[in-house]
């Protein structure tokens, strides 16, 4: 199963909490080298219009789904890191540190990591194809596949466009790469 983030937005260059940003158009323009590399006609990816939009310049039909949405930010959502960390420090704190914690409104580290998982565990009668989502997800993914909490798997840097590599296993999901970049 290859995940792909998808294209940079206006939001991840501001150090926002996620929105549902349009894709910056060099970021699209870079996704079509994906184009020649991928070979599959299953293909799925975050109802966000980032990537839907990346997975189309990729040249994937994908299926739109649910769990592999970002994590709800509730009344953070659009809203810079810093202003919440000056506005709102112990919430943000909270949030940080403890993975069932929610003080926006929206969605804890560990539902997340549970929505993702359970649709992982789907997926493995059926383990190939492409995934377009964004960084949580992805960072969801590892934790699974690793056995890492929420608050572990974070740590991953996964820049716009790079890839991810989960094989399913007769016992679980082996990691074969990790924020791999496409070169043209």
């Amino acid at each position: 199963m290859l995940f792909v983030r998808h294209a940079g937005t206006p939001g991840m260059r501001s150090a926002c909490f996620p929105d549902d940003d349009e894709p910056d158009p060099s970021g699209l323009a870079r996704a079509e080298q994906w184009l020649a590399r991928l070979r599959t006609d299953r293909a799925w990816a975050a109802p966000s219009t980032a990537a839907l939009r990346t997975a189309a310049a990729m040249g994937l039909n994908p299926v739109p789904v649910a769990a592999l949405a970002e994590a709800d930010p509730g009344r953070w959502r659009g809203l810079p890191y810093a202003q919440v960390a000056q506005r709102e420090p112990e919430a943000l704190a909270s949030w940080l540190s403890d993975p069932h914690a929610a003080p926006h409104g929206g969605e804890s580290l560990a539902a997340l990591a549970g929505r993702v998982a359970g649709w992982l565990e789907q997926a493995r009668a059926q383990p190939s194809g492409v995934v377009v989502c964004d960084a949580g997800v992805i960072r969801a993914a590892l934790g699974h596949a690793l056995a890492l909490p929420p608050l572990a798997a974070a740590r991953f840097d996964l820049a716009p466009l790079s890839s991810t590599e989960l094989t399913a296993t007769r016992d679980g999901w082996r990691v074969a790469h990790v924020n791999r970049k496409v070169t043209s």
